[in-house]
């Protein structure tokens, strides 16, 4: 294995990582609605952990500007596992409440969104290594993606019927520690942090901005958890959202997808199929869903280098709208197979493409701050849109919660259709923001 490229190992040990998180999906939705019987617990449970997910973000992409991407990767994903083993023993031992499914959860988070950050800050550095294409093998990564989510919820369903809901997160487990094993044969240089004091200012920065960065002193992981928190998120903060247009709008963009797929996914679908007395169904469409987004970025990795940015993003765009309209209805189950293909379809490019920008754009000295703020805001987010969503559950049913979401996300696209910064995609130049010129007249013009 030693031999193997460098992109191969880290393809497998985001696979594995991947298939556990899938498999997870859909069984951690319905073990907890079947211990609760509550909609309402599923939304609560989200919110008490955004806050604690957050922070573990923020210290996440501290420290991952400090220490060593790779290690850090391999022990969140030891961390992950562990959280995961814990659920079927404390089910076992204890029986599984509301208040272990609090802890677990601060417990996962502390794992995985590091460890996700961490797989973000280490993907430019090794393509860099093998010399591929970072907007092709952003394509050939999420194709990867699509048919580890497709293989995901089809496994789920069937450890279900085999074993039993609790059981299937063994397979959770096991599949963290390996992805973490895979991730150790990575060479350790690629997890490296440049020095940041010696980097140049990036994307226009403010004078002051990069006075800044340059004479802090150096930052020690024994700092307290408040104080690396604070920094990571002013840092990644004004990376993501002060100087760079295209750059904020795509981050934007992707708050709205996270939000609104979420709800679908984490709650109304499984509440949804909960309801109906068909929990199986639930694995099937979200395998449809990664069918589609199998297709959308292999056609995406094979033509993105002659096709317009512009097109492929008002394309997707448009096609996820169509999908979400469909699935938010909640009609009967083919159509809503239906739905799911049209919006994993065009998600997939739209996926690939909001990563290139921010792989692109982002200076790989800030990418742990910026990439852990980015996660961190999304995790504390997507619960807050989870509650929201289960608040119009309990009082007015699933199907005008659909309904609402399908609302939501028609705003979202109109907003990301008509925003100017992302009039000007095929013209960008070397990380600078596409409309410099009018960023200069209008810094909030996105």
């Amino acid at each position: 294995m030693a031999h193997r490229p460098t992109t191969v190992r880290f393809l497998a040990s985001s696979a594995l990582s991947l298939l556990g998180n899938s498999v997870a999906g859909v069984v951690l939705p319905l073990v907890l609605l079947a211990r609760t019987g509550d909609a309402l617990a599923a939304g609560t449970l989200a919110l008490v952990c955004a806050v604690p997910q957050m922070l573990a973000g923020l210290l996440g992409g501290a420290l991952l500007d400090r220490l060593n991407r790779r290690n850090v990767s391999i022990v969140s994903d030891f961390v992950s596992a562990a959280s995961i083993a814990l659920m079927p023993v404390a089910d076992a031992v204890w029986g599984l409440s509301f208040g272990w499914f609090v802890v677990l959860g601060l417990l996962g988070a502390v794992g995985d969104i590091p460890g996700m950050t961490a797989r973000d800050t280490l993907l430019p550095a090794v393509t860099k290594r093998d010399g591929v294409d970072l907007q092709q093998f952003l394509g050939v990564s999420q194709s990867l993606e699509s048919l580890v989510t497709i293989v995901g919820p089809a496994l789920a369903a069937f450890l279900i019927g085999f074993g039993g809901d609790i059981n299937a997160l063994w397979v959770t487990a096991i599949l963290s520690c390996s992805a973490a094993l895979v991730t150790a044969t990575l060479p350790r240089e690629v997890g490296a942090v440049a020095d940041r004091a010696s980097a140049p200012a990036s994307f226009g920065a403010a004078a002051d901005d990069v006075t800044e960065t340059v004479v802090a002193p150096a930052a020690s992981p024994l700092r307290s958890i408040a104080d690396a928190a604070r920094s990571s998120l002013v840092d990644g903060v004004r990376v993501l959202f002060k100087n760079d247009a295209v750059l904020r709008a795509s981050t934007l963009l992707t708050f709205g997808v996270v939000m609104v797929m979420g709800s679908f996914q984490g709650l109304v679908l499984p509440v949804h199929f909960t309801e109906t007395g068909h929990p199986e169904q639930l694995g099937y469409v979200l395998s449809a869903l990664s069918a589609g987004m199998l297709a959308g970025s292999l056609g995406y990795a094979a033509l993105a280098p002659r096709a317009r940015k512009r097109a492929w993003y008002v394309a997707s765009l448009a096609g996820m709208a169509a999908g979400v309209a469909v699935m938010g209805t909640l009609p009967s189950f083919p159509v809503l197979i239906a739905g799911a293909i049209v919006m994993g379809v065009t998600a997939g490019p739209a996926s690939a493409l909001l990563g290139y920008f921010a792989f692109d754009r982002i200076p790989a000295e800030r990418r742990g701050s910026a990439l852990g703020t980015q996660n961190a805001l999304l995790l504390a987010a997507a619960p807050i849109a989870m509650f929201a969503t289960s608040v119009v559950v309990s009082a007015a049913g699933t199907a005008v919660a659909g309904l609402v979401l399908v609302g939501v996300w028609l705003l979202v696209t109109a907003g990301a259709l008509v925003a100017k910064s992302m009039r000007k995609l095929d013209f960008l130049d070397g990380g600078e923001p596409a409309n410099a010129a009018d960023l200069a007249r209008e810094p909030d013009a996105s």
